[in-house]
Parts: C-alpha cells; structure tokens; sequence
C-alpha cells in the first residue's frame, strides 16, 4: 500500500510513554514526522518529548494540548492511544476500576480530541482511536474494558460524521500484545491466556501507520487477517460468536484457569452447577 510522507508530520499521541505509544513514536519520528506525546508518567527515556498529563482531568487536558500544540506548530495528526485494563466481572457494581478504566479509555480520549479539534479542521488532519478487538467482541471478567473501546467507537463514529468534511477518523482493533496493561487482571487471577492470540506489538504499529498515512483515512483498520475475520463475525454474526467465546470460556474453568481467583467465584460455580 502506497503511504503519504511523513516527513513534518505534526502529530500527539497519548499514552507516549507506555508500550505502544514509544513504538509508535519512534516509528513516526524516524518517518520524518515531529511527535509530542502526553502521558501520566513520563519516562527519562521517551523516544520524543512528552507532557505529563492526566487525561482524567478536565482542566488538565485543554492546557497540556495547547503546550503540545505550540512545541509542534500546529497539528495533523491525533493518535488516542492511552488506555488501560483491569479485572471487571460484568455481574459485579461498577467501582472505582470500572470508572478508571471508563474514564481513562473513554472520556480521556473525548477531553484530547475536543480540544484538537480546531488544529484538526484548520489542517485538514486525521484522527486514529486505538481501540481494541474487544470493542466488537467481548470477552468475559473485562467487561469495563471491552465497554469502554465499545464506546470509544461510538464516539470514533459520531465525530467522524460531524468532523467528516475536514477530518479524517479511523479506528485500529489490536487483539492481545504481551504488555503492562494485563499485568493486574493477571494479579487478580483473571488471566484471559487461552481465549486470545497475542500478536506482535510491530503489526498494531504498522496498522496505526496505516491508519494515519493512507492516502484516504481507513474507517476501521484490523491488525492481522484473524482480526479482521473475528471483526467481520462479531459484526455479522454475533450469536456465533458468543458462542466460541462461551465455549472457550466454559473450556478454561474446567481446565482450573482460574483457581481461586474470588472474582471469577461466582462464574466457576455456576458452571460447576450447570456441569452436573
């Protein structure tokens, strides 16, 4: 696929410091494009220069963009790559992990691109939502994970119908990548190895350049060719879907997957009860 240059590409991307977003902004940096990043914890070694910023905060947001935009001159492109996840039964109250993630991957993403979107239409720019397999098919005990890049959709698709006639929106659906942002489900006991296929952190890079530099911004971009068959059977046939899931998931209890993990408790009983 042919690709525009980057070269003087004025670009932000959140989540700047964690395991996409380095490799993200070095790829683009070494395309020639000029990257800022934001995140909540800056690391000594970042690849380009990065603004501690707190997506969570409202009052936070609009001044670390303008800081990003002024070192950059401007700006076109967004990447809305931050996110995080955590253990959270569907069954269970919303608590403060549900809000942190919703927070977080959703309205985190809201408060950057609301405050991008002059730079944005004055470039004629794009916008690239990283979202996730999950936000077309769910899996189970992450559901404030798969909730949130639902919406982050939702969103992608509402602003793309407002901002369409001068901003381009797209959005990249990565399965699993070995990273942090699995390491408290895993703590908690919630480990969803067995139900997904982890993938190469260079094939969500290559699919957010995609995004970001063909020449007609790409409505949803997979990162393999198993995405986007599990993207075209979430979308076109949900109900076989959920079954492999269930039936995955069914599978992994039996197998012991989850142990005495409290949360998964009730899950594993009422398998436990159905079973006998």
């Amino acid at each position: 696929m042919n690709l525009r240059d980057a070269t003087g590409l004025r670009v932000l991307v959140t989540g700047a410091s964690g395991t996409f977003g380095r490799a993200l902004a070095a790829d683009l940096t070494a395309r020639g494009a000029h990257v800022v990043g934001l995140d909540v914890a800056p690391r000594p070694d970042d690849p380009v220069p990065v603004i501690a910023c707190d997506l969570t905060d409202d009052d936070a947001v609009p001044v670390a963009v303008a800081a990003a935009l002024e070192q950059l001159g401007g700006l076109d492109l967004l990447v809305n790559n931050a996110g995080i996840g955590g253990p959270a039964p569907a069954e269970l109250p919303p608590g403060e992990e549900v809000r942190r993630q919703l927070d977080i991957n959703l309205l985190g993403a809201w408060r950057v691109t609301a405050a991008c979107v002059p730079a944005l239409v004055d470039s004629r720019g794009r916008v690239v939502m990283v979202a996730s397999r999950m936000a077309a098919m769910q899996l189970p005990l992450a559901a404030a994970y798969g909730a949130s890049k639902r919406a982050l959709v939702a969103y992608a698709d509402a602003l793309r119908l407002e901002l369409g006639t001068h901003v381009g929106v797209s959005c990249v659906y990565p399965s699993a990548v070995r990273s942090p942002i699995h390491d408290s489900t895993a703590q908690a006991g919630l480990s969803l190895e067995g139900m997904s296929s982890y993938e190469p952190l260079e094939g969500v890079v290559d699919a957010v350049v995609r995004a970001a530099l063909s020449p007609r911004a790409p409505r949803d971009v997979p990162t393999t060719r198993r995405g986007a068959v599990e993207l075209f059977l979430a979308r076109h046939l949900p109900a076989l879907t959920d079954r492999i899931v269930a039936r995955t998931f069914s599978s992994r209890i039996r197998a012991g997957a989850f142990g005495d993990a409290a949360l998964a408790a009730p899950a594993v009983a009422r398998h436990a009860e159905a079973g006998s």
